[in-house]
């Protein structure tokens, strides 16, 4: 491997930020919660942090779609409290490794996308995460690094050294791939290859930690691997909890409606977190908000539970739209669905077609992604014009001159006019 390669991606240390050593700091971080495991021990890793030494973190995302969810965001949370204690921080986008597809998890192989596809997203991504993290530190400012710089260049020769630290056993280990053998389902030789490249990322940053989900542990493992062999250094693996439904095992999921996303509108965000089912509620409080542990714990013991999921949503909209937009939030949410009341900024559609049926407004709307969906919520009672519940999917709207609301669900309305 050309040692000038290995090192393309390595940032230099910014040795102007000091090194917090807060025992009580560190032992807050991680115990909390958020954190499942640390490889190889944590107790090392404790060690390592109480040292003084500075130390290299990084997160590494895929950007395969334009928005992110609050199980994302917890992870760049944590990010942001070892930089805060002065050590180096990196979030590295996956902007070759997006095209090659994350077999993690999948039943058949990933559509890949062009770079032009990642980029666009990136972009998004960029937006979403500037109230998690404090981009304007002089001193220690987070890194944006992007590993199409190093595994684009390298050669046929390079991939086929990297390929001779890993078996075909190895690969097949992954449950995914068992899965699929076991469904008679193919596996793409280009799958094989996503632990080395995101394996790699860790090489060429030289980093000393990984911060990941627990689905990543597989990949993250590839790279503690090709970083001790390459450059003879020891790397950590920090991984988090999934934010799953402890009684469903469900994950936050846009197709499915389960998630809260960053990209939503404030009263939108307010709503989905609303949405999420009670058992989610102190994992929300422990992996999305900045309370403390002993904070959350005088909530959930002290408040009914619509106040304790109030006081939620509250707390996770603040961070992103600020208090002021989190209280306005809430007085709409509380306006609508206590009091019973429309909100005041309903937002307005007409039909470009000039089909007023139920179906089609909700498809052209976008509040409904397809004819199965109508079909599955008219018969759910989900959809309600003015607050009459309708179930026939050839009902035609009427919308008079002051038009008429159109409620999906519990918190999205539009006015057909």
């Amino acid at each position: 491997m050309n040692k000038d390669l290995a090192n393309s991606g390595k940032p230099s240390l910014n040795n102007k930020a000091d090194i917090i050593v807060d025992v009580v700091e560190i032992d807050k971080i991680l115990d909390r919660g958020t954190i499942v495991n640390i490889l190889p021990t944590k107790e090392g890793f404790r060690e390592k942090l109480l040292s003084g030494e500075r130390i290299r973190f990084y997160i590494g995302f895929d950007a395969t779609a334009p928005t992110l969810h609050l199980s994302h965001a917890k992870n760049i949370m944590l990010l942001e409290k070892f930089r805060k204690l002065g050590h180096e921080v990196i979030l590295l986008f996956g902007d070759f490794t997006a095209r090659i597809g994350d077999p993690t998890g999948e039943s058949s192989a990933r559509k890949q996308l062009t770079r032009e596809d990642v980029l666009v997203n990136v972009s998004s991504w960029k937006k979403l995460i500037k109230p998690l993290m404090n981009f304007d530190d002089q001193n220690n400012p987070p890194l944006v690094k992007y590993n199409n710089d190093w595994l684009a260049p390298l050669s046929m020769e390079d991939v086929v050294r990297l390929s001779t630290n890993f078996t075909v056993q190895q690969i097949l280990e992954r449950d995914m791939f068992q899965k699929r053998i076991a469904e008679n389902k193919p596996i793409y030789l280009h799958e094989f290859l996503y632990p080395l490249m995101q394996g790699y990322d860790s090489v060429a940053m030289d980093v000393d930690v990984e911060i990941c989900g627990t689905d990543q542990t597989f990949n993250a493992l590839a790279g503690r691997m090709l970083q001790k062999r390459l450059n003879n250094k020891e790397k950590f693996i920090v991984a988090v909890t999934l934010m799953e439904n402890p009684k469903t095992g469900e994950l936050m999921s846009k197709s499915k409606g389960t998630g809260v996303f960053l990209d939503a509108p404030l009263n939108d965000m307010f709503g989905q977190i609303m949405a999420q089912a009670d058992e989610m509620v102190e994992i929300l409080f422990i992996n999305s908000t900045l309370l403390s542990k002993e904070e959350i714990q005088t909530i959930m013991d002290s408040e009914n539970p619509r106040d304790i999921k109030l006081r939620l949503a509250f707390e996770i909209t603040k961070i992103y739209y600020g208090e002021e937009g989190a209280r306005s939030a809430q007085e709409s949410w509380i306006n609508t669905f206590t009091k019973k009341e429309i909100p005041t900024d309903v937002p307005e559609f007409k039909p470009k077609t000039g089909d007023y049926n139920i179906s089609a407004v909700l498809i052209e709307s976008g509040l409904v992604p397809s004819k199965g969906e109508v079909r599955r919520l008219l018969e759910q009672g989900g959809i309600k014009i003015d607050g009459e519940v309708v179930s026939d999917a050839n009902y035609t709207i009427s919308a008079g001159p002051e038009g008429v609301v159109l409620q999906k669900g519990k918190i999205h309305f539009l006015r057909i006019v």
